[in-house]
């Protein structure tokens, strides 16, 4: 396949990176290996985190690279990696996997999107903290502990009940109600 990767010297960009079982719930029962993956990748590979969720399946996080860098492959092949050395090998592996020496754990691919503007970054950035409740894992998003929600409802640009009466109140927009 031809994938075309939007590369930018320190571009801002979405990203969901998926299990291969999505009935597992690994990256939330594992949920301190995968912040330790994140720990070490940002000491070696800076990155800031924008918004960030993780599901009991997949993540989604809005990244940005420092300028000067637009590698986020090898951030990601490295996380993934970190998390995956420090599980036991019980997953079920094809042969192909096997002849590749890859664990069983992650999708081979993932979706990125270069950030356009202000308003797709904090659309992008609705979209992360409504994840939770949008597969159904909880009601209200103050609910879900493995979001940044937490740290926008401190900053102020949340309320507490964000989208818990009218899922369209309470979304982060520019200028007015138009958006």
């Amino acid at each position: 396949m031809d994938y075309r990767r939007q590369w930018r010297s320190g571009g801002c960009y979405f990203f969901t990176h998926t299990l291969l079982d999505r009935t597992q719930t690994l990256l939330t029962d594992q949920i301190e290996i995968l912040r330790t993956a994140f720990r070490l990748v940002k000491k070696r590979y800076p990155f800031f985190i924008h918004a960030m969720v993780v599901l009991p399946d997949h993540f989604h996080c809005l990244l940005e690279l420092p300028e000067g860098d637009h590698d986020f492959s090898i951030r990601f092949r490295l996380i993934k990696m970190y998390f995956s050395r420090a599980l036991a090998i019980q997953e079920p592996r094809s042969a192909c996997r096997i002849r590749r020496r890859e664990r069983g754990i992650w999708q081979r691919r993932y979706w990125e999107h270069l950030i356009r503007d202000q308003q797709d970054f904090l659309n992008h950035i609705n979209y992360i903290h409504w994840n939770p409740v949008k597969h159904q894992l909880v009601n209200l998003i103050l609910e879900w502990p493995y979001s940044s929600f937490h740290r926008y409802v401190a900053l102020g640009w949340y309320s507490l009940n964000w989208c818990g009466d009218d899922q369209n109140s309470g979304f982060i927009k520019i200028g007015g109600d138009d958006g």
